[in-house]
């Protein structure tokens, strides 16, 4: 998965991964991306990652991210929207399907915690250790190096949140016209 912007010929992918069972370009934690250079890449595409991260380490996953960013660079991050799941469980829906995904129904419960045939497999790391709302990743963005900032929710049947998020400040302008080609239109 990735915008339809990243899915042309003047992007060039690296993949970076902790799971070597992805066969990533780089096998790396983002808490420590140090087989990427200072001001490498142009953009980073992280979907579904910073979940994944126990609350303390997102900043230093983030000071990774500004550190390969190039001076012009922006990183689109998406991630489970806590607020829209909530709801759902404060519906008592814990463990009801909240959506069909290819690997199966996603309920409340796994957007929560992490994919529960995932986590059985054996594949911890694919546990969530801390989430976000639309006020606190931007909060977090803006703590940690990011200067200009565009968020979407998208609530039922994705329960996600998505960001633009620019190392430099960009104008008002700049930043709509990489949301258009980037985030998806709210649903």
């Amino acid at each position: 998965m990735t915008t339809p912007a990243f899915n042309t010929d003047e992007w060039r992918e690296l993949r970076l991964d902790i799971d070597k069972g992805v066969d990533p370009d780089i096998v790396s934690s983002m808490t420590d991306m140090s087989g990427v250079p200072d001001n490498y890449v142009d953009a980073i595409f992280s979907s579904h990652n910073i979940e994944h991260l126990y609350p303390h380490d997102v900043p230093k996953a983030l000071a990774e991210f500004v550190r390969v960013l190039n001076p012009q660079g922006f990183a689109v991050i998406t991630c489970p929207d806590l607020q829209s799941v909530c709801k759902l469980v404060a519906e008592d829906k814990l463990d009801e399907a909240a959506y069909i995904s290819p690997a199966g129904p996603i309920a409340p419960l796994d957007i929560l915690y992490g994919f529960r045939p995932a986590l059985a497999s054996g594949n911890l790391f694919m546990a969530h250790r801390c989430g976000f709302t639309l006020k606190t990743l931007d909060l977090c963005l803006r703590s940690n190096g990011f200067h200009s900032i565009a968020l979407t929710r998208r609530e039922h049947p994705n329960y996600d949140l998505w960001a633009l998020a620019s190392v430099p400040a960009r104008d008002e302008a700049a930043m709509r016209a990489l949301a258009v080609e980037h985030l998806p239109l709210r649903g």
